[in-house]
């Protein structure tokens, strides 16, 4: 934001990976993204004037680009927050493509709910993921699906915390998939390293303050509203845009109650007031959030919209379409992918970051 009130968004266009990226970056041809083994060619600018309400857009190169900001600090700015090296989160390097493995302890998810409900199976799951190739396994005690009713601190901290202890006496990195204040202290103090929360910490008015007292890397997700009623609030003129801006106020926030900057990661949400169309506008902009200059996580497996576009019915029937989601959030530079299928995601991710840094 200028100090006129005047907004730009900058869209990267033209990735280039591995060898290409460093080539063209030192010919000056491109600017980086996230570091230097990923660039962009060229950018459209958005703005949106203050005073009228007018948008425009306009096409750059990355010299045009690059020219421009010498005089404008406002974009300056930007294309830093888009070319700095992501850090590790949670003692995790980002320099490869990394997994996080959904290890659900519910009834009800949309996809595997039930199917590891005890202690034991989830355990189980979730040691199952991490030879599969699970950087970190994601441990959660409520489902947020389209139209799920809340659960209760008490029996949430019941199914979860017996599974994070477990799989951290393992020596593994885990997170905890909750909103709850109470349910993020209980778990860090069990093992847990990071806190992973569908409502950007905006569920629990004592969540930012107790996260930020942990001191734990957190991820803030984008949501409008609850888990029941989410769909009502998918209404957007520009989605990506929109979400990019949400998720700005969101990590100011985060901040303002003591949170470290270098402790967070973000995820657009995909399918949490959201409709189709909406979600594939997100894949297809994903490289605008790295103008956050945080890590960014991409988590769409098996979910609703790629049943829609490949006419799959059954969640768990849609490995091949969540391969595909997942390979676009790579190439577009996410740092991390939230999956069921963890194996096969690993195995395209080490097959693609073959081909990108040796081919």
């Amino acid at each position: 934001m200028s100090d006129n009130g005047d907004k730009l968004h900058i869209l990267p266009e033209g990735l280039l990976h591995g060898m290409d990226a460093r080539q063209a970056l030192a010919r000056g041809l491109a600017l980086p993204l996230a570091g230097k083994s990923l660039a962009f060619t060229c950018a459209w600018l958005v703005h949106d004037c203050a005073g009228t309400g007018e948008r425009s857009r306009r096409l750059l190169s990355a010299t045009e680009l690059r020219q421009q900001a010498g005089t404008d600090t406002l974009l300056a700015d930007w294309l830093a927050r888009l070319a700095a090296p992501r850090t590790a989160f949670a003692g995790i390097a980002l320099d490869r493509p990394r997994i996080m493995g959904i290890v659900n302890v519910t009834p009800d998810s949309f996809s595997d709910g039930g199917r590891f409900s005890s202690a034991q199976e989830a355990v189980d799951h979730g040691r199952r993921l991490a030879e599969a190739g699970a950087d970190v396994l994601d441990v959660g005690g409520e489902s947020t699906r389209p139209g799920a009713a809340a659960v209760s601190v008490r029996e949430e901290m019941d199914r979860v915390l017996p599974v994070i202890e477990a799989l951290a006496a393992d020596g593994l990195c885990v997170s905890v998939d909750t909103r709850k204040a109470a349910v993020m202290e209980a778990a860090v103090r069990a093992g847990a390293r990071i806190v992973n929360d569908v409502s950007a910490l905006a569920h629990d008015p004592e969540a930012a303050a107790m996260v930020a007292r942990l001191g734990v890397p957190v991820i803030l997700m984008h949501m409008r509203g609850e888990p029941a009623t989410m769909m009502e609030h998918a209404h957007y003129e520009d989605a990506a845009l929109e979400v990019f801006d949400e998720l700005g106020q969101a990590i100011e926030r985060a901040m303002a109650a003591g949170i470290a900057r270098k402790n967070i990661m973000i995820d657009p949400g995909i399918g949490f007031a959201k409709d189709t169309d909406h979600n594939l506008r997100i894949l297809r902009r994903l490289a605008l959030f790295h103008g956050h200059g945080l890590p960014l996580l991409y988590a769409a497996s098996r979910k609703r919209f790629i049943g829609e576009v490949t006419g799959v019915a059954e969640a768990k029937g849609r490995l091949a379409g969540s391969l595909a989601v997942a390979q676009m959030a790579f190439l577009a530079g996410a740092q991390m992918v939230r999956v069921h299928d963890v194996r096969e995601t690993a195995e395209m991710a080490a097959m693609l970051h073959a081909i990108i840094t040796r081919g």
